[in-house]
């Protein structure tokens, strides 16, 4: 379980493909902190560290998560949001995180306003995760986010300053695509309503 707060970013130093699997190498100066075994979401993808050496750990990708998000699209100097799974009886300052992205979108405009930053995505609505409503959460690339202009099949978020510097959203591009996660809570709430 995640909160959506980036902890620090990654730099991936190394990708090896062994049959449908990429072991992702990744240098970061929480490396030093994680054990063997242990869950670090990378651009909000749950992976567990297979291997550590010095200032290095690696992950490992399987068929399934390199079909169903953007981790397969890393090179190497990638940059990456990373955050490490939280504590119980910690703060949740951002929302509740699972690690599991829903779909990938992309990136249809970015908008300088006056201090902050609108990004807007596109995403497939016809999956049935179309319920990012107005004011409500959604993680984009681990990030936790507020939804702005909620549309059928896209919505945008607004980033302030210190959000921007310290994710990878500093690097991200009209047209890259991103990993979305919807809120859980927002999820279980529209399948009842639907159901009522």
């Amino acid at each position: 379980m995640f909160t959506g707060i980036i902890e620090t970013l990654g730099k991936v130093t190394n990708l090896v493909s062994e049959q449908d699997n990429l072991h992702i190498t990744v240098s970061s100066n929480i490396t030093n902190e994680l054990k063997i075994d242990q869950s670090v979401a990378h651009n909000g993808v749950c992976l567990t560290v297979v291997g550590i050496n010095e200032n290095e750990y690696t992950v490992t990708a399987i068929k399934e998560t390199l079909d169903k998000t953007n981790i397969g699209e890393l090179k190497i100097d990638s940059i990456v949001n990373l955050e490490r799974a939280m504590k119980l009886g910690d703060r949740l300052d951002g929302h509740i995180v699972q690690g599991h992205v829903d779909e990938t979108g992309t990136c249809t405009n970015i908008e300088n306003q006056n201090g902050s930053t609108v990004f807007t995505f596109r995403y497939n609505a016809t999956i049935n995760n179309n319920i990012t409503i107005e004011k409500g959460s959604i993680t984009v690339n681990g990030v936790s986010l507020t939804v702005v202009n909620s549309k059928d099949d896209s919505f945008s978020v607004a980033i302030i300053p210190y959000t921007l510097e310290n994710t990878s959203f500093k690097t991200l591009a009209v047209d890259d695509k991103v990993n979305l996660e919807f809120d859980v809570i927002g999820k279980y709430v529209s399948r009842l309503t639907k159901k009522s």
